[in-house]
């Protein structure tokens, strides 16, 4: 499935504002992580250090979140592993790429959508400068946003 990408704040700024401001302690947990990590690591050195920062912060979070996905009405017997669910509400994808590109994009929302989790982060650790991306999907229309 692929997705036209809007922002939120040109629809609805007040829930941009309020998504935002649950994920603040979240993003500002992955940025201490890279910080104090530094760039150029793997994934999973990321992964636990977000994970240690989380249980430190007393955030509720299930690490590497599996869940099932059904087609025609029967369970896909592979398991799927999203890297955190924050809060119930929040997934977290972490990357260490060069850059963040569509595949990376496309993994997330896809996550989100299977999940039915309407809000999500995708955080690359690997470069000099962090990139950070947030998203919602509106489960109700099926479009996601940026915000």
């Amino acid at each position: 499935m692929t997705y036209n990408v809007s922002k939120l704040a040109d629809i609805d700024p007040a829930l941009a504002t309020e998504l935002k401001n649950r994920c603040y302690p979240i993003v500002g947990l992955c940025q201490q992580v890279h910080r104090e990590m530094g760039p150029f690591l793997n994934e999973y050195m990321y992964q636990e250090a977000l994970d240690i920062s989380l249980e430190e912060n007393s955030i509720e979070r299930v690490k590497e979140y599996y869940f099932s996905v059904s087609y025609h009405g029967r369970q896909i017997k592979h398991k799927h592993y999203v890297d955190f669910l924050v809060n119930n509400d929040v997934l977290i994808e972490c990357k260490a790429v060069d850059r963040l590109g569509t595949e990376q994009r496309q993994q997330l929302w896809n996550y989100m959508r299977l999940t039915n989790v309407c809000m999500g982060i995708l955080y690359n650790f690997a470069p000099v400068r962090d990139q950070c991306e947030r998203y919602y999907l509106d489960t109700k229309t099926g479009n996601m946003y940026m915000f």
